[in-house]
């Protein structure tokens, strides 16, 4: 038995957060779209963006690491850097000191489209993100930082 007393569906409904998570989830799923509407006409995933975008400007990094920063779970990834190495943008690379450890890096090609898309993408998303005051941006940072802490 936990120790929170049994509330009705009536008093749950009537919970102040719900609000909150609803423009929360809105507003992801209002970004994701415009985000990935323009990923989309350089024939990328918003995933492969994401992989792209994280090995621009390193000399190449591990699948852990990798998945680290780019918050893509392990099988999704493999999946997507063999897509990847289809498309010639990435290649794995086993150093021979240490065979076990993959080092994915861009390849010339993958370098050419990073540096003609993130820049591009990123001025796009910048267009929404000026729209609001740097006070408030700064507001909205600490917020939703404060709210990743409860969770």
């Amino acid at each position: 038995m936990s120790s929170h007393p049994q509330k009705t569906t009536t008093q749950a409904a009537k919970e102040t957060f719900i609000p909150t998570m609803r423009e929360l989830v809105r507003a992801y799923q209002a970004f994701s779209a415009v985000s990935e509407t323009h990923i989309r006409q350089f024939d990328l995933t918003p995933a492969q963006f994401d992989v792209i975008a994280t090995l621009g400007n390193t000399q190449g990094m591990s699948m852990g690491d990798i998945g680290e920063k780019t918050l893509i779970t392990k099988g999704t990834l493999t999946g997507v850097i063999d897509r990847l190495i289809q498309k010639q943008l990435v290649t794995r690379e086993i150093p021979p000191e240490n065979r076990r450890n993959v080092i994915v890096k861009l390849t010339p090609k993958g370098e050419q489209v990073f540096e003609q898309v993130f820049p591009v993408h990123i001025a796009y998303i910048k267009e929404r993100f000026d729209q609001l005051e740097p006070s408030e941006l700064e507001l909205l940072r600490v917020l939703l930082g404060r709210l990743r802490q409860v969770f």
